[in-house]
């Protein structure tokens, strides 16, 4: 009896440690959320997904970082090859609150085909921690890639930062601040850089309080209030508050719809002030999600690989 009601004292332990590190999840955007939505639409598109026979070895599920027993997990994607190759940090996308790593996956592997060590992210959403958590997650991520470049085959000198829509701005965010400690976790790996040399934005905001931008509900519970109760937040938060001379070589793949360009004409000005390398890849007549999707994840897959061969030659 005695040992009996050990075991139900152990197991009530154990499930009191579970329930504490549930992770609050909202799944109202996935990929096929997004192609259904989509489709009605374009009913011609077709949803990109993970090819069953690829040469691009695939490692799920790594641990890069613990906070507070909350284990935060990355995907890496690779080639065997003798040469370090350049790494891309893909940030996906969700309104800061919904999506996963797995959405970036297809992209992920057909970059890692063409030579690029890929790795999908995840970080914790504003259901679980409001911003800046988030973006010191990545960094943090970042800053792990580069600990273990060698393991990967990485060139811990040649990292870019890949995100879609919401993850764009997370990605313009971390390109835009490196080196600026209040936006990482400078306990974790502290003397491995967070810094990133290359930008990819896939319609995704830089500027939260701007003429363009229709940001909302999902911005205001990521950023913890509205602009009018929260401006300095609203504005730390945008990446056209820190472009400036050492900001790195940018692409911005596009849409039509003009809330998701918030900031950028004011961004590519301060490029071009600094000389500073960028791109604008426009996708006419095609939804938001559009790099989920082919026709587009074709040009998207081609401009972000040209983008990057020119960005990392040319240093």
């Amino acid at each position: 009896m005695r040992n009996l009601l050990k075991i139900v004292v152990v197991l009530f332990a154990m499930g009191q440690t579970m329930a504490q590190y549930r992770v609050p999840l909202d799944t109202s955007y996935t990929s096929r959320s997004a192609f259904l939505k989509a489709q009605k639409k374009y009913p011609e598109i077709e949803l990109v997904t993970l090819k069953a026979e690829s040469e691009v070895v695939i490692k799920r599920d790594i641990v890069y970082k613990s906070i507070g027993g909350r284990d935060l997990h990355l995907d890496a994607f690779f080639k065997p090859q003798k040469e370090l190759r350049p790494a891309i940090i893909l940030v996906h996308g969700g309104g800061w609150k919904s999506g996963n790593k797995t959405m970036q996956q297809p992209l992920a592997q057909q970059l890692a085909e063409r030579g690029w060590v890929c790795f999908t992210v995840e970080y914790r959403l504003s259901l679980e921690a409001q911003f800046p958590e988030g973006i010191k997650d990545v960094k943090s991520a970042v800053k792990y890639v580069r600990f273990n470049a060698e393991s990967f085959g990485v060139d811990a000198s040649k990292i870019a930062v890949l995100g879609c829509s919401s993850g764009a701005q997370m990605a313009s965010l971390i390109a835009t601040t490196n080196g600026n400690s209040v936006f990482e976790d400078v306990k974790f790996l502290e003397t491995v850089s967070s810094n990133v040399q290359a930008l990819v934005n896939i319609d995704g905001i830089l500027a939260f309080h701007h003429p363009k931008s229709e940001e909302g509900t999902l911005a205001l519970e990521w950023l913890g209030g509205t602009y009018k109760e929260l401006p300095e937040i609203w504005n730390q938060a945008s990446a056209l508050s820190h472009v400036n001379g050492k900001t790195p070589p940018s692409l911005f793949i596009k849409s039509d719809f003009e809330r998701f360009q918030a900031g950028r004409d004011e961004f590519v000005k301060i490029l071009e002030q600094n000389n500073i390398y960028y791109e604008i890849k426009p996708m006419h007549n095609a939804p938001h999600t559009f790099w989920l999707f082919k026709p587009w994840f074709d040009e998207v897959l081609l401009s972000v690989d040209q983008f990057l061969k020119t960005v990392f030659s040319n240093n």
